[in-house]
């Protein structure tokens, strides 16, 4: 399936939150329509979203970079387009929105609840990198 990839507007919030939750790609502790907000509006992010020739939203991923590293979430194929290139176009096409940038490296990361995209991002070319990530939640009030 050939898709119509572009930058996400306003107006197509609902459909892509609403495709990130039918992927089963939101956790409880964010708020995806803030997310697509904060993307959107950043000098250095976006949404992008892959529509079919009937204009429905068949793919989305949100994309951005820190100046040195390019980083994809909410990776997202619709249920109904799983297995005919919707996640290969949309990974792409982030990677190409990463590379008019001169960003020359991309990451992701997988929940370990979602082990089973690995195989899926190492056919695109994607390692698993042996790296401690740590976090830590910032507290509004400090």
């Amino acid at each position: 399936m050939l898709l119509t990839i572009r930058a996400a507007t306003a107006a197509d919030e609902a459909d892509v939150v609403a495709l990130w939750r039918a992927c089963g790609l939101v956790a409880s502790y964010n708020d995806p329509a803030v997310d697509f907000r904060f993307a959107r509006g950043g000098a250095c992010s976006d949404v992008l979203l892959g529509e079919d020739e009937d204009g429905r939203t068949m793919g989305a991923v949100m994309v951005g970079h820190d100046g040195h590293r390019g980083w994809l979430y909410y990776v997202a194929a619709s249920p109904d387009a799983r297995g005919r290139g919707t996640g290969r176009q949309m990974v792409r096409s982030a990677e190409d929105w990463l590379r008019r940038r001169g960003v020359v490296k991309v990451q992701l990361l997988v929940r370990d609840t979602n082990t089973q995209v690995v195989s899926f991002y190492e056919r695109l070319g994607f390692e698993v990198a042996p790296r401690v990530v740590m976090s830590k939640w910032l507290d509004e009030t400090e």
